[in-house]
């Protein structure tokens, strides 16, 4: 390596310890974070090690995600701990016969009204809320489409942005959008996106933002798509404990920011847990973005965080 070369990457590597970070999409109501998988129990509960990892390397604030109404309880229990921890309050498609078996659903929209009501301060969207054509086993077209369109009312009434989920279903999404226009006046985020170039202009055109983690960037398609969006309209996630950038991915070899971890049947405090994603690793995900649209990975950091910032955190 000749010295400009080394300069460069020293330089670069100097920068990124200096970029503020927002996980705009973080699941610590996960049991993978008290130490179960799939219901048997490996290690210590250990979120407390997970968030201060992801204070030491410059995440500014963390929104938990949040599925269904006992979920968007756990997520403001969670963000309760810290300053720097938010949440979204909403019911994922997937989970929306909890409507359905509700003695009444609009008794079920009001509790998660009355959360939205008595936690201002930290709520910072409506969601996770959407449409899934990739998983009807759990929930029909006809009920995720009718409690997706009631819980807009949601976003009207409190002036909240949207945290939406869409697999598979962007033409039917955008169609529900765009004729509530005067509950979606706060706009939102499609997060985690895997979806087209044209899907991803159309979400861009109605004035969202586009999320992006480590399942945004698992094939060749989607990094090209991807790597054409315009950095005004980007935000960065984890989606953890999933989405995490795998080795198998064809953007892996621009990932630059590498963390050890063990595997869960050895767990060792104060260390990350191999193939359980944690906030910590959105600097791969900036990694990946700077490197597919050569950018500088410091101007291109700070843009996707005034973006969060202006959509979720303007009056804050």
């Amino acid at each position: 390596m000749n010295l400009k070369s080394y300069s460069y990457l020293l330089r670069r590597f100097t920068n990124m310890s200096s970029i503020p970070f927002i996980d705009i999409g973080a699941n610590l109501t996960d049991p993978m974070f008290k130490g179960i998988y799939n219901g048997n129990k490996k290690h210590k509960e250990d979120l407390e090690d997970v968030l201060e990892r992801a204070w030491k390397n410059d995440l500014k604030k963390i929104i938990i995600t949040s599925g269904s109404l006992d979920d968007s309880i756990e997520a403001l229990k969670i963000a309760s701990l810290s300053e720097n921890l938010y949440c979204t309050v909403g019911c994922h498609p997937t989970r929306c016969d909890e409507f359905t078996k509700a003695k009444d659903p609009e008794v079920y929209l009001n509790s998660l009204r009355d959360l939205l009501k008595n936690n201002r301060s930290k709520v910072v969207a409506i969601g996770e809320c959407g449409l899934d054509n990739q998983r009807l086993h759990f929930c029909s077209k006809e009920i995720q489409e009718k409690y997706f369109e009631m819980q807009l009312k949601l976003s009207g009434d409190f002036n909240l942005p949207l945290f939406l989920h869409c697999r598979d279903a962007a033409p039917t999404l955008l169609d529900i959008l765009k004729r509530n226009p005067n509950f979606i006046k706060s706009g939102g985020v499609v997060h985690s996106f895997d979806g087209s170039l044209n899907e991803a202009k159309d979400i861009i055109n109605l004035g969202f933002y586009i999320g992006i983690n480590g399942c945004s960037l698992r094939t060749d398609d989607n990094l090209k798509t991807i790597s054409e969006l315009p950095t005004n309209r980007l935000m960065l996630e984890t989606d953890c404990p999933w989405c995490e950038i795998k080795q198998t991915h064809p953007s892996y070899s621009y990932v630059q920011t590498k963390f050890n971890s063990v595997k869960k049947e050895k767990f060792i405090d104060g260390s990350m847990v191999k193939g359980r994603n944690e906030p910590s690793t959105i600097r791969q995900v900036l990694d990946v973005l700077a490197s597919l649209k050569k950018e500088d990975p410091v101007c291109l950091g700070n843009q996707i965080y005034q973006n969060t910032m202006d959509l979720f955190f303007k009056d804050k």
